[in-house]
């Protein structure tokens, strides 16, 4: 991969109304697989108190991350490309697909929407805390989901 086919773009790209509409794109995006995938967790966790450390929590954590992850690129593979992770937003860009700003709205929007969706559930649950997953395993579930899904 040559690096001439990296481009810095111009900072006015970033007000650009076609750079706004796919950072809202990314923003609905995010905020949609973090709310659904999170929110089934920690529901499915109040329902049976056994949480997503359990065989059965693991399945229902992984169906409800794989439609919430389906509709959030859904939502945005039309206007924005679908990115949804911010590593596939550099990944665009390392490839030349996108420039420097464009990808600097992406991954703000993707921030944004993401504590959007965690403050959403904070006031729809009533400050509901999930303590079923440490760090550790967390960690280990977060590595097998990048290596099966980069495979």
């Amino acid at each position: 991969m040559p690096i001439s086919r990296i481009a810095f773009g111009s900072l006015a790209e970033a007000g650009q109304p076609d750079a706004l509409k796919a950072g809202l794109a990314e923003f609905i995006s995010m905020l949609i697989f973090v709310f659904a995938g999170e929110g089934s967790g920690m529901a499915f966790g109040k329902l049976t108190g056994g949480g997503p450390a359990s065989p059965a929590g693991l399945i229902a954590a992984a169906i409800a991350h794989a439609f919430a992850l389906f509709v959030a690129v859904s939502v945005g593979a039309n206007i924005s490309g679908g990115h949804v992770n911010p590593a596939v937003t550099f990944g665009a860009f390392v490839g030349g697909h996108i420039t420097f700003v464009r990808s600097i709205v992406y991954w703000i929007a993707q921030l944004l929407g993401s504590v959007a969706a965690c403050l959403l559930l904070k006031f729809s649950t009533g400050g509901l805390v999930r303590t079923d997953l440490n760090l550790q395993q967390f960690r280990v579930i977060h590595f097998f989901f990048f290596c099966l899904s980069f495979h």
